[in-house]
């Protein structure tokens, strides 16, 4: 029977390369693969484009990947938030570069992605900077800006409970972009905090089937983002 199953976090990102596009799950912190991403950073592998919500917090995860000089460019919604600062520092320094991408485009540039859609229009970002140099066309009296899908060489999602076979399921807003992210991604990796045997997720909750899922490990307590900055802590 198939076994996606994977012993360690590490083990589990050991596939990813240099100049990969990686899909990171979460809406700030939650729903974020924290130790899929400490991993990465151990492994030390370079020239990343990264697909996120934002840029990650404080001095741990996602922030802390782009700290290690390890992320060429982000592609995100939300670049600062309150605790932003070391996205912000490379950013500056130009050590970073950023693709500005507003929240729904985003998700639907994803979603089209895992669905073999090409290229969709929306009135979204119409008459902005962020239209500049894309085709822009007019339906019944509004501007419509052409926006391509978004695929990956990886994602990294973090869900509740997985089986063997990669079935998943999520907590709550700890759904947010797994979902899709899964599927538009030539390799899936997945943290959970839960594996089951095979039949042990009623098939009616499954949320993202195992055909889009490729490797599984279990983390039983992932690490919150927002205590790790409370608590002063930055990785590694």
């Amino acid at each position: 029977m198939i076994d996606k199953t994977i012993a360690s976090p590490a083990e589990a990102v050991s596939v990813i390369g240099p100049g990969s596009v990686i899909l990171i799950g979460g809406f700030g912190e939650v729903g974020s693969p924290i130790e899929l991403i400490h991993a990465l950073i151990d492994q030390g592998t370079r020239d990343l484009t990264i697909v996120n919500n934002n840029c990650g917090n404080g001095e741990v995860g996602l922030a802390a990947l782009i700290g290690s000089g390890q992320v060429r460019k982000m592609i995100c919604s939300y670049p600062r938030s309150s605790n932003s600062r070391l996205f912000t520092e490379a950013y500056r320094a130009g050590k970073v570069e950023l693709e500005l991408v507003p929240q729904g485009t985003l998700a639907e540039r994803i979603r089209a992605g895992g669905a073999g859609i090409r290229a969709f229009y929306t009135p979204t970002a119409a008459g902005t900077p962020l239209a500049k140099g894309k085709e822009v066309r007019t339906f019944d009296g509004c501007e419509y800006v052409l926006e391509s899908w978004l695929k990956a060489d990886f994602s990294l999602v973090m869900c509740h409970t997985a089986d063997r076979m990669g079935n998943l399921t999520y907590s709550k807003t700890g759904r947010n972009f797994g979902p899709i992210m899964c599927t538009a991604a030539r390799t899936t990796i997945v943290q959970a905090r839960l594996i089951v045997e095979p039949g042990g997720i009623d098939p009616e909750h499954v949320v993202t089937p195992g055909i889009f899922v490729d490797r599984i490990v279990q983390v039983a307590e992932p690490l919150r983002e927002a205590e790790l900055i409370a608590q002063g802590k930055r990785y590694p």
